[in-house]
């Protein structure tokens, strides 16, 4: 299949945009989210957590940027499984991903809430689905613009963030001492962990929105990943640094 195929999308989106997107899937309520109650399960084994939550969402990103690029069509989950494995096969996974999705979600409206305003986390979560689901009604490009600037903001958060834990003179060495964890612990921790990782996936369903899709999606895949994985790894070291396991949970 030619990756300029026939389409009934647009393809306005390039190599930048599509990173963009897949950032800000993966930069989302994981990174805000995930480490209290990885840190709950794994304590001192948060790192070696992370690490296999890191080892299973490359192999899986690895998987999907293969099959963007030997498919290059919308659909993500639910176009490969078609294709590989049949039409049930494809209807099931993509029914799949839309209760995965639907359930992520909510964690990342509710994680807003819980940020923004406490005492009222579920309106303030309804308010931001319905705010973002306007925002993609407006379309792709619109949808890319939003999604730069929410972006640009959390990686600048971010930075800041972990600028302040090094340097503020309360980081402890010590903290980052390995210590023993039950394996069904560290395997929950894990999961959290995965979930934080899980946005690429969104890079997948653009297969008609972006030009050459069998060569940008692939490579948007891997930059979004790397991305993110350093990310989340000076965030979590700066996090143990600074609280250790027992204060992170």
């Amino acid at each position: 299949m030619s990756s300029e195929a026939p389409t009934r999308l647009a393809r306005r989106l390039g190599l930048r945009d599509a990173v963009v997107l897949g950032l800000g899937s993966m930069l989302g309520a994981g990174v805000f989210a995930a480490f209290t109650p990885a840190a709950e399960d794994a304590g001192g084994a948060l790192l070696v957590a992370r690490a296999l939550a890191a080892a299973v969402a490359l192999a899986n990103a690895l998987a999907s940027a293969e099959l963007a690029a030997l498919m290059p069509e919308s659909g993500g989950t639910y176009a490969y499984g078609r294709a590989r494995l049949g039409p049930f096969w494809g209807f099931l996974a993509g029914w799949a991903f839309v209760v995965g999705k639907t359930a992520s979600l909510a964690a990342m409206a509710l994680t807003v809430g819980s940020y923004a305003l406490p005492d009222h986390a579920r309106p303030v979560a309804i308010a931001a689905v319905v705010a973002l689901a306007g925002v993609n009604l407006l379309g792709i490009t619109k949808t890319a613009l939003a999604t730069r600037v929410l972006v640009a903001l959390v990686l600048g958060t971010l930075a800041f963030t972990v600028a302040a834990a090094l340097l503020g003179g309360e980081a402890d060495p010590g903290n980052l001492r390995l210590t023993r964890a039950g394996a069904w612990d560290v395997l929950g921790a894990a999961g959290f962990l995965f979930f934080a990782f899980a946005g690429y996936a969104r890079i997948a369903t653009l297969g008609e929105e972006v030009r050459q899709p069998a060569r940008t999606i692939p490579r948007a895949i891997g930059i979004a990943f790397a991305v993110a994985l350093a990310v989340y790894a000076a965030v979590a070291v700066a996090l143990l640094l600074v609280l250790g396991p027992a204060g992170i949970a």
